[in-house]
């Protein structure tokens, strides 16, 4: 890294990275999207809501940092590694700094869980402990999640499809089945997420023996299949409007399918990771659009 690149990475900027801000689509999304639901039912409580969306988003940040020490510790990140992860070795971050602060982050997200837990249900709070037992099991333990075919499926389930049930759970004390039938696209999307960034990683993860699912797949049939998951989110709203669950509004969603297919041409024909950053990035923020269209078409059916 030369010495311009090493300026470029001090101060703010370097937390900035560490943190991997555009993984928080994963938590920011669903909860909106979780609350939104709520309308037909009672008018949100805002409170619980920002409530459940920093301790989301703490919880993210957490994983995020858990992932970035346990990489360190098993030797996988370098001061050539691409992307946003590396920061021990490229920022000058002291491992126990990065490990102290993602504990430190759950408990606060725990403590904010007890305001939610009083506010709605004492159940809440099993719900929170395996979701953040989850991002510490994804990269840490004696067997990660990160390290197997079931990233994405682990991602998908916890970060997406259950944050849009507990965020519904706690402004309604119930859970409906429309709610978990519009949670399926958006745990589709957060799990291409976590695909995306593998497929980019997969040579650096083969070397270093992860058994990831596009390292199983190989690299074409893995950007095939993200590209049919995206098709598959699309598809979903298309069969939810159909069978009458939802309403036409949701069809708004497809203002994002442009990024979708930008995301999926990006992946074609590159091998190198650092070509395929742009890739990767255009997925989180095509997630982020389906899902805030998919928030704002509840949003409109309710109003108008």
């Amino acid at each position: 890294m030369d010495d311009q690149e090493l300026e470029k990475n001090t101060g703010f900027r370097k937390w900035w990275k560490m943190i991997r801000p555009h993984t928080l689509t994963a938590s920011f999304v669903p909860v909106a999207l979780g609350t939104a639901l709520v309308l037909p039912m009672k008018k949100p409580d805002i409170l619980l809501f920002i409530a459940m969306l920093v301790a989301s988003m703490l919880i993210q940040i957490a994983t995020n940092l858990f992932n970035e020490y346990f990489d360190y510790k098993r030797g996988l990140d370098t001061s050539e590694s691409v992307g946003i992860g590396g920061s021990i070795v490229r920022d000058g971050f002291h491992p126990k700094t990065i490990l102290n602060l993602a504990r430190l982050l759950c408990l606060i997200a725990m403590l904010i869980g007890i305001y939610i837990c009083f506010e709605s249900s004492w159940w809440i709070a099993l719900a929170g402990t395996i979701c953040i037992l989850t991002g510490y099991l994804y990269s840490g333990g004696p067997y990660p999640i990160a390290y197997t075919p079931f990233g994405e499926l682990a991602s998908g389930l916890f970060m997406g499809v259950f944050i849009i049930w507990i965020s519904f759970f706690v402004q309604a004390e119930t859970l409906t089945l429309n709610t978990v039938l519009i949670s399926v696209p958006i745990g589709i999307l957060v799990g291409g997420i976590n695909m995306a960034n593998n497929i980019r990683d997969l040579s650096g993860d083969q070397e270093k023996g992860r058994k990831t699912l596009p390292i199983l797949l190989g690299r074409s049939r893995a950007i095939n299949l993200l590209a049919a998951l995206f098709a598959l989110s699309y598809l979903w709203i298309i069969g939810l409007m159909i069978f009458q669950v939802e309403s036409a509004w949701l069809l708004i969603v497809f203002a994002s399918l442009p990024k979708a297919i930008q995301a999926t041409k990006l992946f074609r024909g590159k091998t190198r990771a650092v070509q395929l950053m742009p890739a990767m990035k255009a997925t989180a923020q095509m997630t982020t659009l389906f899902g805030l269209l998919l928030s704002i078409g509840l949003v409109l059916d309710h109003f108008i």
